[in-house]
């Protein structure tokens, strides 16, 4: 199957290119301009980790009722509710570094900016099948991805670079709110109508709310993927750390945390278009080989007091990350009917989320009790015993035998 979709796609599925564009450069630039500021601002690995909390709250508090939003109202509306808040969050992060607010402040727009994350995802994942024919589907979806991770490559070292050349984050975070306010223009024009389903009353709603996390439950393949690469990356998370690695360790700058921030997005970015090509074998030994090999380069990196080697490594374990994650939403796509999708994605958002937000959190708490290096290189130890115990934890992962082109 061809990597790249025929002309001639639908204009809304065009805006929604834009979009997701705009909502991975605005994510990326954004976690390297918080991370750089909070550590400039307080010096304390700690900090770090409680940007991850500030994002994950306000996930975990509201998956539930953002997966049921998703599937029962028009989904470009909670679009645009979303980025709103998006573009609120933005605009509060440019006032407190323009004005040298508390780190309290910057806290405040990222839980503003985890209530718009959850309920944007849910509806945006839901949204695109109805944005383009049957027969262009896996190839939109492929392009989706590719420029996603492009996005995702280009605005880390952009924003390392306007923080070398500025010494502040208000120019990223003032972009980032404009870029927003575009997104938001393009999600008004599209004219696709994506419905939702009815609903329910009395004891059937609370049911309704949960189907996501039900149907999660009871797919036991579907929980075993998911549930792997939570705790994978949870423990073997390293990004979170990486203004410390950039400033402390291989003292690089914020120009060379930048490109360290970019470099797993290279890694993921070729990865999937190698899978585009030539497709990927949903098998259990590739996905835990994959989780495993990520462990391992984490350790690599922990250990790298060498910026070249720094970059290899996480080259290779976003690349290793984009494997996995390929694997796993394949398999939530074959076991989730449509009227679920957007309750699924919610849940399966929060085990994402869980696994960054929470493994900063971890990773923080770490380097403030025994070191960045110990943090990092632990954290990675501990990816590689969970993917070695896995098969004998979850026994559904045998059922990942056969071979899909993406």
């Amino acid at each position: 199957m061809s990597a790249h979709p025929r002309p001639g796609l639908p204009r809304d599925f065009k805006l929604y290119l834009l979009i997701s564009v705009i909502g991975a450069i605005v994510h990326f630039g954004q976690g390297v301009a918080v991370g750089w500021s909070v550590y400039e601002q307080t010096g304390s690995p700690m900090a770090l980790g409680l940007v991850g909390v500030a994002q994950f709250l306000p996930i975990l508090i509201f998956f539930l009722p953002a997966g049921h939003v998703a599937d029962r109202f028009e989904r470009r509306r909670v679009i645009v509710a979303s980025l709103v808040l998006t573009a609120s969050a933005t605009l509060l992060l440019a006032l407190a570094a323009g004005l040298h607010l508390s780190v309290g402040w910057t806290y405040a727009a990222l839980v503003v900016s985890g209530c718009a994350q959850i309920l944007n995802r849910p509806a945006r994942d839901a949204l695109m099948p109805a944005l383009v024919p049957p027969g262009q589907l896996a190839p939109a979806i492929a392009l989706a991805s590719s420029l996603h991770q492009v996005a995702s490559m280009a605005a880390p070292a952009v924003a390392g670079m306007v923080l070398a050349a500025f010494h502040s984050a208000l120019p990223i975070h003032a972009a980032n709110c404009a870029l927003t306010l575009i997104a938001l223009g393009a999600t008004l024009a599209i004219r696709q109508r994506s419905r939702g389903q009815p609903a329910t009353v009395g004891a059937g709603r609370l049911a309704e709310v949960l189907a996501g996390f039900t149907h999660v439950w009871r797919t036991r393949l579907l929980l075993a993927v998911m549930s792997v690469d939570l705790v994978a990356v949870l423990f073997g998370g390293a990004v979170a750390l990486l203004p410390i690695y950039a400033k402390d360790i291989l003292q690089v700058g914020p120009a060379g945390l930048g490109i360290l921030s970019t470099a797993p997005a290279v890694g993921a970015a070729t990865a999937g278009l190698l899978i585009a090509r030539f497709g990927v074998a949903l098998d259990a030994r590739l996905f835990l080989g994959a989780v495993g090999g990520f462990g391992l380069m984490t350790v690599v990196f922990g250990l790298s007091t060498s910026f070249p080697l720094s970059l290899v490594a996480l080259a290779l374990l976003g690349g290793l990350d984009s494997i996995s994650v390929v694997i796993r939403q394949t398999v939530i796509q074959q076991a989730t009917p449509d009227a679920l999708r957007g309750r699924v994605g919610a849940v399966n958002r929060v085990f994402i989320s869980s696994s960054n937000e929470l493994g900063a959190l971890e990773s923080g708490l770490l380097a403030a009790l025994a070191g960045p290096v110990a943090a990092v290189v632990g954290g990675g130890l501990v990816t590689l015993l969970v993917a070695a115990a896995s098969p004998r934890v979850f026994p559904q992962l045998k059922l990942l035998r056969r071979s899909v082109n993406t």
